[in-house]
């Protein structure tokens, strides 16, 4: 029995280093489109097929679909603060126009294109579903929303299968974008912005590739778009204190305004970007404390069986537990005998 070839792209990334993993043990021949080979070293210890290449670059992109029966698309340019709007157009509308007329051409049996809750913007009424309005609140939402309408196009031409993705609030092992709370809230330097009852919904990595195999796998998802979220959906205060308490500190009390912060990471925006430094502080993530998350997965439930069985507590557990053993936080036991001290 052949093997089948699978394309992913956004390898060396958080996601796409899960999903690339995944699919090596589950058997496929996986391929993975790299910019940089140099940080690849993990995808090749896992038995990965590398390919240089950029989604921003049509020629480079031929040799990697050859012979590929799925893509799986998920490079982004994400989350930078000193990145231009044609930088983010580049990658995230432009490359995924390559990357689908590629996959065409080759004659790819499955397309499976991540998206982004961002789409919907500031959800107002929660939870909502994937009929919801657009309403990209910026640069990067707005570009990620012109690649998933770009796909949309090549399945309503009847070019290519494509199944689109909008992933929740992705964490868990090796993600280092949820660093930065931990470890404010494991030193007790975290301030709330706002009154911290904007909801979020995250999902754990592991559940999120589970979802993303299913796009894959069941034939009524081509031309479907699915949102994929865990089960729970909390207010930014619960998660802190879930935080705190996986860590086994007190919970964080400080708390700060939102319009200030606000106004202050749009200030560092101006000062920074014309000079290429990504800003200490820039809109995007500020905006985490005021704009709601939170959705409704019941159509990836029904449809593709999908099941996000990991609570967030446990996959807090796990992620905490990632950070000690990589000595990006200190061990959890420490902060035991501090509290003990201040008894």
């Amino acid at each position: 029995m052949s093997v089948n070839t699978v394309l992913v792209t956004g390898g060396t990334g958080f996601t796409g280093g899960h999903l690339c993993e995944r699919l090596v043990k589950e058997g496929y021949h996986v391929r993975a489109l790299v910019r940089e080979p140099e940080k690849a070293q993990d995808l090749q210890g896992w038995g990965v097929e590398i390919v240089p290449g950029d989604v921003r670059d049509p020629q480079s992109l031929q040799a990697a679909v050859q012979g590929v029966d799925t893509v799986y698309h998920i490079a982004a340019l994400f989350r930078q603060g000193n990145a231009s709007r044609r930088e983010l157009w580049e990658v995230n509308a432009q490359g995924t126009e390559n990357m689908l007329e590629a996959a065409a051409r080759a004659g790819v049996r499955r397309f499976i294109h991540c998206s982004t809750i961002g789409v919907h913007g500031d959800v107002k009424d929660s939870p909502v579903n994937e009929d919801a309005p657009y309403s990209p609140g910026d640069e990067y939402q707005e570009t990620k929303l012109e690649g998933e309408l770009i796909a949309q196009r090549y399945v309503k031409e009847g070019r290519l299968p494509v199944t689109i993705f909008r992933p929740a609030g992705i964490y868990g092992p090796r993600d280092l974008r949820f660093l930065k709370l931990v470890k404010s809230i494991q030193q007790g330097t975290f301030a709330m912005i706002g009154s911290g009852k904007t909801l979020f919904h995250p999902v754990y990595i592991d559940a999120l590739v589970d979802g993303i195999l299913l796009c894959a796998e069941k034939d009524q998802a081509v031309g479907k778009v699915y949102i994929l979220g865990g089960s729970e959906i909390v207010s930014l205060n619960e998660l802190v204190n879930v935080i705190a308490s996986v860590l086994g500190v007190r919970p964080p009390f400080l708390r700060v305004p939102f319009t200030p912060v606000y106004a202050v990471s749009y200030l560092c925006e101006l000062v920074c970007a014309p000079l290429g430094i990504d800003p200490p502080l820039y809109r995007r993530r500020t905006a985490f404390f005021h704009k709601s998350r939170a959705f409704d997965i019941s159509r990836a439930v029904k449809e593709l069986g999908f099941k996000p069985e990991v609570t967030l507590r446990e996959g807090l557990e796990c992620t905490v537990q990632w950070y000690e053993q990589n000595g990006f936080i200190r061990p959890r036991n420490s902060n035991s005998h501090k509290e003990e001290m201040l008894l």
